[in-house]
């Protein structure tokens, strides 16, 4: 099946909700971040979200658009072994697409704390506190092995929030069935410039920096 994203435009930036399904056969296009490169120092430097951004991301985000392009030619001829072969690039572009979009909102220059209301209920429900949950999350994103991203999901069928790590980029709810809460990217150029190869330092910094409103949004989301 043709994986189909969310396009977007350049004033989109200031998203909440995930992305979700658009049967439009539009371009994906990068997303403007919502606040200024340097906005999250001193925790992740203006360079780091320069190049993460502006590179990376939107290299996914090329990748994404040739991908389809190819598999649509396919579609069309009905040649069911080049599908086959570009799902790949699709999971993989698609993935960091997906993740990246979500990360960027994650994150705010006023972000850090606790988060309040009825996600601090859920945590507490489910980890036993908030201390617990940021302990296990942390521990979860250090040990991925190579790249991949740690993850507070919701279980929708359970109702209850859940911690998983995924390889690559490999798409939390594509991959598990847990709709996205926060992402944390544990790839080293999300924190190689600023803090070497040490995981930990840029773990323990980046708590500083999560928008927990975006991620109390997007658990109100889920659960209706």
């Amino acid at each position: 099946l043709l994986l189909v994203f969310c396009s977007f435009s350049r004033s989109s930036a200031k998203l909440v909700a995930p992305l979700g399904c658009l049967v439009s056969r539009q371009k994906h296009t990068l997303p403007d971040l919502p606040y200024d490169y340097a906005a999250l120092e001193p925790h992740i430097n203006a360079e780091i979200m320069q190049l993460h951004h502006s590179k990376h991301h939107a290299t996914y985000v090329n990748n994404l658009n040739v991908a389809e392009e190819k598999y649509k030619e396919a579609l069309a001829k009905g040649d069911v072994t080049t599908q086959v072969s570009l799902q790949p690039a699709l999971k993989f572009n698609g993935g960091g697409h997906i993740n990246h979009t979500i990360f960027w909102t994650n994150l705010s220059p006023n972000g850090g704390g606790e988060p309040k209301g009825e996600l601090m209920e859920a945590i507490k429900r489910d980890f036993g506190s908030f201390a617990n949950f940021k302990e296990k999350l942390t521990a979860v994103s250090v040990g991925v092995q190579g790249s991949g991203w740690g993850w507070l999901g919701y279980n929708k069928e359970q109702g209850r929030l859940q911690i998983a790590a995924c390889a690559n980029q490999d798409p939390l709810q594509g991959t598990t069935g847990l709709i996205p809460l926060l992402g944390i990217d544990v790839w080293e150029h999300a924190y190689y410039l600023q803090y070497k190869n040490v995981r930990p330092d840029y773990l323990k910094a980046i708590w500083n920096v999560i928008n927990w409103e975006n991620v109390s949004s997007r658990y109100a989301s889920c659960k209706k």
